[in-house]
């Protein structure tokens, strides 16, 4: 569950057209957030974006995969899908994805309030 420093920056500094990104570590891993919408997370130096059912279309049709928790947290999948390797390294096609994920995060947390 380590991220590599390097490998974190990387992302980071692609990630910048966003604005307000910052990463926080947590249970070994790195959420990634958006004036403070917990957006994303990295783990295993693998890059996750939050996904529903209005952006997870793209994740699904190039098969990949969602973040599942370490074992010893059995709590099944989660909403999070793997980005491919090709939309990071388009830092443009990056940004256009976690602005997506940031507009989940947002949606999710409406309906939280709502309640």
């Amino acid at each position: 569950m380590a991220v590599q420093a390097q490998y974190l920056a990387y992302v980071l500094e692609q990630l910048e057209g966003v604005g307000n990104v910052s990463a926080r570590r947590m249970f070994g891993g790195v959420g990634l957030y958006s004036n403070d919408l917990f957006f994303g997370l990295v783990d295993d130096d693998t890059l996750f974006f939050k996904t529903d059912e209005s952006n997870s279309a793209e994740y699904i049709a190039r098969r990949m995969p969602r973040f599942m928790p370490p074992v010893n947290r059995p709590m099944g999948p989660m909403g999070y899908h793997q980005v491919p390797a090709e939309i990071i390294e388009d830092e443009e096609a990056l940004v256009a994805w976690a602005r997506k994920s940031v507009a989940v995060a947002l949606a999710s947390q409406a309906r939280k309030r709502k309640k």
